[in-house]
C-alpha cells in the first residue's frame, strides 16, 4: 500500500513538473510571438503611460509649485554617481543582473519571509516586472495582472538590454510627492539634479519605491531617514560601501530642501491649472508656465485678510474674506480665495458668485454718463416705484434734489434705479459685459442696486478700464506656457489696446469714484496723500460687503463675507472691506511714485457742499459709511423676519 502511493506521488509529482514545465514554456513562447504585436513593438517605452505634470513660476521666474506628475530629465546609468543606481539594485532586485524577467530565488526568498512574519512584509518583485507594471499595467492586485506582468516582463527582457532597463525604471519609477524617476525627485526633495546627490540623500531616495508617500522626507523624515538606514546597510552587504562610509552617511542624513509657508498662493496656483487646460487643453508634455504672480503683494493681500478678519470676524459676524489685486494691463498680481486654503479650497475670488450690491453701480452711472447726462445733472432724491419693486435708501430718509455726483457719493439708491429706468437696464448689462462681466446678467430693474451675482475677479477687472482712462486690459494670469524642450505652447497676445470708453467719460468715472474715498462711503480707504478712487457694495441683509478700487498702479477688490451666505453683523462695503482695502493698497504702494487720477479731484459744488457738510457733521462715523439714517441701525435681534432695505 505505501509502495502504491509513493507511486501515485512520483507519478503525480512528475506529471505536474512536466505541466509546470510545458506552462512556463508556453509562457515564454506566448511573451516571445505572440504578446508581441506590432503595437508593441513599436511603442515607445521611454514615453509610454507618462503622466505630465505642471511647473509653476511666478512673475520673477521663481518656483511657485509644481501640479500633476512631474518628470525630471532622462538620465543616463554613466551620468549618475555610481552608488544612485546601485543603492536601487541593492534594495529593490539585488540578483537584478543574474537572473532572468523574474527572480525565483528572489521569489522563494519573499515567499519564506512573509509565511514567517505571518504577513507581506517584503515583495518577490523584479524590478523588470516593476517596470513592466509601471509601463503597461494598474496597480490592481489580480492573478490576471500578474500574468500579464510575467509576459510583459519576458517581452522586455527580450527587446531591452538589463542596462536598458534599469535605466528606465530609475525615470520612470514613482518617488512619492507627484514625481516620477531619480531627477524629479531630486530636484523636488534637495533642489539639484540627480547628478549631484550624495551617499547619504542616493540611499534616501533608493528608500522611497517600497512606500513613496510614507517615507518622503517632507512627510516623515523620521521615517525617511529610518529607511535609508536600511538602505546603506544594503549597500555595504553588496560591497558598495564600507561600514564607514555608510556610518558617515548615518551621522549626516540627507534633510530635504527648506520651503517656504506659502498655502495661502495655493488658490492662484488653483486658478492657474485651470487656466492651463483652458488656454491649450491637457498637456501631453511638462510644461513650465510663467505667471503674473507677484510674491510681495501676494503677502501683503494675504496679510491684510488675515489680520483684518482675526480683528472683527467675531464680532461683525463674519467667516470668510477674499482679495485680488491686477496691474493696470489687467495682470492678476494676487489673488486670496479665503482665509485657509487647507480649511477649505474653494476659491471665493474666482468661483464664489454673489450680490456686489452698490460696487456694481459704476456701470450704471458709466452708461448715464454716454448717453448725454453730466456728473452734475439733478436728480430727486424720493420714494420710487418700478413695477412691483419698491427700492429705499438704507432708512426711510429722503434728501430731495441732488447731483448725480452727489448720489453716487453717497450711494443713494433710489436715484441709481432712476438712472437705471432711464438709460435702460438692457444698456446697462451691455456696458458691464463691455467692462469684462462675464456671468450671465439679467436686464432686471434691481441690477442699478446690484443684484446680479459676479465673481470678485470678474469685478474688479471690470474696474480696470477706469483706472486705464478707458483703454482695455482683460484679466490674465499666464504669460507664457513652454514645453520642457522649450517649445512655446502658448504666450499672451499683446498689441495695441483697444479704447472701450471715451476719455471724457473714463474722467468723470474717475471722478465720481474718487469722492467715495474723498468724502463719501468709502472714507475708511483713503490712502492719504495718495490719490485713489473707488466704491463700495453692500448686498441685501448685509450678507455680502464688497470695497473695489484704483490707483494709478494697482487695481484691488476685497469681499467679505459667510459661505453660506448668512447675513453678517451689519458689515458694509465702507466697513471692514476697506479697511482690508487700504491695509492692501498701503503695502502694494510702498516705494512707488504718487501719481494723479485724471479727474480725481474734489468736488466744488458751491451752497449744495457747504449743506451737504452740514448735514454729514450732525451724523456719526458708522452713519457716514452707510448713507443717511437719522436713526441708529437696527439691533442684531431685530432682523429676525425682517427684509432690510438697500445700504450701500
Amino acid at each position: 500500500m505505501w509502495r502504491n502511493f509513493k507511486r501515485k506521488v512520483i507519478l503525480y509529482g512528475s506529471l505536474s513538473v512536466i505541466a509546470l514545465g510545458i506552462i512556463g514554456a508556453g509562457t515564454v513562447f506566448i511573451a516571445y510571438w505572440v504578446i508581441t504585436p506590432a503595437s508593441l513593438e513599436e511603442a515607445n517605452v521611454w514615453e509610454r503611460n507618462r503622466v505630465y505634470g505642471l511647473k509653476i513660476l511666478d512673475r520673477n521666474d521663481e518656483i511657485l509649485a509644481r501640479r500633476g506628475a512631474f518628470h525630471g530629465e532622462i538620465l543616463r546609468l554613466q551620468e549618475l554617481p555610481p552608488y544612485l543606481p546601485a543603492a536601487f539594485i541593492a534594495t529593490e532586485d539585488r540578483r537584478f543582473y543574474q537572473h532572468g524577467p523574474i527572480d525565483p530565488i528572489g521569489l522563494v526568498r519573499a515567499f519564506w519571509t512573509n509565511f514567517r512574519a505571518g504577513r507581506t512584509v517584503q515583495g518577490g518583485s523584479s524590478i523588470t516586472q516593476q517596470l513592466a507594471k509601471n509601463l503597461f499595467l494598474t496597480n490592481d492586485r489580480t492573478y490576471t495582472r500578474k500574468i500579464k506582468e510575467l509576459f510583459l516582463s519576458v517581452w522586455l527582457e527580450r527587446h531591452l538590454t538589463k542596462d536598458e532597463i534599469l535605466t528606465l525604471y530609475i525615470n520612470r519609477i514613482y518617488m512619492g510627492a507627484s514625481t516620477y524617476g531619480l531627477d524629479a525627485a531630486a530636484q523636488f526633495y534637495f533642489g539639484h539634479s540627480a547628478r549631484k546627490v550624495s551617499v547619504a540623500e542616493a540611499a534616501m531616495l533608493a528608500g522611497l519605491p517600497k512606500a513613496p508617500s510614507r517615507y518622503a522626507p517632507t512627510n516623515n523624515l523620521d521615517s525617511a531617514q529610518g529607511r535609508a538606514s536600511v538602505v546603506l546597510g544594503n549597500l555595504v552587504k553588496a560591497g558598495i560601501l564600507t561600514e564607514e562610509e555608510a556610518t558617515k552617511a548615518r551621522e549626516n542624513p540627507a534633510v530635504p530642501q527648506h520651503r517656504e509657508n506659502t498655502y495661502g498662493q495655493n488658490y492662484f496656483i488653483d486658478y492657474i491649472a485651470t487656466e492651463v487646460s483652458r488656454l491649450i487643453g491637457t498637456p501631453e508634455v511638462n510644461v513650465t508656465i510663467r505667471t503674473t504672480l507677484d510674491p510681495k503683494l501676494q503677502r501683503v493681500a494675504e496679510h491684510a485678510v488675515i489680520k483684518n478678519l482675526e480683528a472683527r470676524s467675531e464680532d461683525l459676524e463674519v467667516g470668510q474674506a477674499a482679495a485680488v489685486i491686477l496691474g493696470i494691463d489687467g495682470s492678476v498680481r494676487a489673488m486670496v480665495g479665503g482665509r485657509d486654503y487647507f480649511e477649505s479650497q474653494f476659491n471665493r475670488a474666482v468661483q464664489a458668485r454673489r450680490q456686489p450690491g452698490s460696487a456694481f453701480k459704476p456701470f450704471v452711472y458709466l452708461t448715464a454718463l454716454e448717453m448725454g447726462e453730466e456728473t452734475d445733472s439733478v436728480w430727486e432724491d424720493s420714494p420710487v416705484r418700478i413695477g412691483n419693486w419698491t427700492p429705499t435708501n438704507y432708512s426711510d430718509h429722503y434728501v430731495g434734489r441732488v447731483t448725480m455726483r452727489e448720489a453716487f457719493e453717497k450711494s443713494i439708491n433710489t436715484v441709481a434705479a432712476k438712472i437705471a429706468q432711464r438709460v435702460g437696464t438692457a444698456n446697462v448689462v451691455e456696458r458691464a459685459r463691455r467692462l469684462g462681466i462675464t456671468t450671465p446678467l439679467s436686464a432686471v430693474p434691481s441690477i442699478a442696486l446690484g443684484t446680479e451675482e459676479v465673481s470678485l475677479l470678474e469685478l474688479t477687472s471690470a474696474y480696470v478700464p477706469f483706472a486705464t482712462l478707458g483703454m482695455a486690459a482683460p484679466k490674465y494670469a499666464v504669460v507664457r506656457i513652454t514645453s520642457d524642450t522649450g517649445r512655446v505652447l502658448y504666450t499672451h497676445p499683446t498689441g495695441e489696446p483697444k479704447r472701450i470708453i471715451e476719455e471724457k467719460d473714463a474722467t468723470a468715472m474717475n471722478h465720481l469714484m474718487y469722492q467715495v474715498i474723498y468724502r463719501g462711503t468709502g472714507t475708511r480707504a483713503s490712502l492719504g496723500d495718495r490719490p485713489a478712487a473707488g466704491k463700495t457694495g453692500t448686498s441685501q441683509d448685509w450678507r455680502d460687503a464688497w470695497f473695489v478700487g484704483y490707483t494709478q498702479q494697482y487695481v484691488a477688490g476685497v469681499w467679505i463675507g459667510n459661505d453660506d451666505a448668512t447675513p453678517t453683523n451689519h458689515a458694509t462695503g465702507g466697513s471692514l472691506p476697506a479697511v482690508i482695502w487700504k491695509d492692501i493698497m498701503m503695502g502694494a504702494h510702498k516705494g512707488v511714485r504718487v501719481a494723479q487720477i485724471p479727474g480725481g479731484v474734489p468736488a466744488i459744488d458751491g451752497s449744495r457742499a457747504l449743506e451737504y457738510k452740514a448735514f454729514l457733521d450732525t451724523l456719526s462715523d458708522d452713519f457716514r459709511q452707510v448713507g443717511y439714517s437719522r436713526r441708529p441701525a437696527p439691533r442684531k435681534e431685530e432682523k429676525k423676519g425682517y427684509r432690510f432695505p438697500w445700504s450701500d
